[in-house]
């Protein structure tokens, strides 16, 4: 162990081992006054602040907060704001928020306005939905004051109308404004407002696109704010549509390439064409294969016709030995052909051309 100094141990030796117990303890004792004499001076004004506000915060609570990391300030003047708003929450319940990293002072501020307003929320739903990520105040806010949202959002898209198609194929430009109010009971794990944009163009293209003609959605938008209102959009979102509007609404072009209902009816044009000419092209093709067919036709009766002339002088000859052709039959028959010969050379040369290629000449 360590000998006391030269100047240390004369004193020791003459106070005592009593003495040097009542040395430390006074030490001691100095120490602690100055430890509450610290705490004191910190937070006297907040004591004093709480006490006369009615929402009184002992020193114990106090030091304990310090203790815990946690701002004693922000809860003491937070207590203070809701007690005075008739709302009472102690503050083992908001150090409790504060540790897990919430906004005490903004969830206060969104109870308040709820109770101003009539709104049925309690400390752990406006907590909840703070710790979500949620802004509790500005849903409440939402909710008193109902919001509109533009549709569809330039920032989100970066278009500023929706672009449909009606049945007739004529292109619209749409932009709906949608009024929302924050549904509070369904804030956490509900859908934002980029769903509900996406669901309300959905349904407006829907709508259009199930029109006849454009003129019926020019002349009716209301309808297709309807249809878009009453399909459950805000179904399983954090907000309640509270209506449908339609801002703008017009033809996107009358140009081929602007409007697609022109350009589709010229499509379709072109295509009638083709396909008219792709009929008549087989017609043709079948009267030409009919045409071929009925010439190898004549053709082969031509052939058979020679073939059956052929036999008749046989025929002839048959009757002469067999005794039932005469003479004067066979000048008659001559006098027949000659005859015959005569009328078709005072018909034209076209029939004695036929004449000749049939073999009678």
């Amino acid at each position: 162990m360590p000998h006391p100094s030269p100047v240390v141990s004369p004193l020791l030796a003459q106070l005592g081992g009593g003495s040097v117990l009542s040395v430390v303890a006074i030490v001691v004792l100095v120490l602690v006054l100055l430890g509450l004499g610290f705490f004191f001076i910190r937070f006297i004004g907040l004591y004093i602040q709480a006490l006369s506000s009615g929402a009184s915060v002992t020193f114990a609570s106090l030091v304990g907060m310090w203790l815990r990391k946690v701002n004693p300030k922000v809860i003491v003047l937070s207590r203070i704001q809701a007690k005075k708003a008739g709302i009472d929450v102690s503050t083992n319940e908001m150090e409790t928020h504060y540790l897990s990293r919430g906004s005490v002072p903004r969830v206060v501020n969104a109870l308040i306005a709820a109770n101003r307003a009539n709104i049925d929320l309690n400390w752990n739903t406006a907590c909840a939905i703070d710790l979500a990520g949620r802004d509790i105040l500005e849903a409440v806010s939402t909710s008193v004051n109902p919001k509109v949202i533009d549709c569809p959002s330039v920032n989100a898209s970066g278009l500023d109308k929706l672009d449909a198609v009606a049945q007739d194929g004529v292109r619209l430009l749409c932009k709906a404004r949608v009024t929302v109010r924050a549904n509070l009971p369904r804030l956490i794990g509900g859908a934002t407002e980029e769903t509900i944009i996406a669901r309300v163009g959905q349904a407006i293209v829907s709508a259009i696109g199930s029109a006849k003609t454009y003129k019926d959605v020019l002349e009716n938008p209301d309808e297709i704010a309807k249809k878009a209102l009453h399909s459950g959009l805000d179904s399983g979102t954090a907000f309640e549509i509270l209506s449908v509007d339609i801002a703008d609404i017009s033809v996107a072009g009358v140009n081929t390439e602007a409007n697609v209902g022109a350009k589709l009816q010229a499509e379709q044009a072109e295509a009638d064409k083709r396909r008219f000419q792709a009929e008549a092209e087989k017609r043709r093709s079948l009267a030409v294969a009919l045409e071929q067919e009925n010439r190898a036709k004549i053709e082969e009766n031509r052939a058979l016709l020679v073939l059956a002339e052929a036999e008749v002088p046989k025929a002839m000859a048959e009757a002469f030995r067999s005794g039932n052709l005469g003479v004067m039959d066979y000048q008659r028959i001559q006098n027949v052909a000659a005859d015959t010969r005569m009328r078709d050379g005072i018909a034209g040369p076209e029939k004695r051309e036929k004449f000749d290629e049939d073999g009678n000449g």
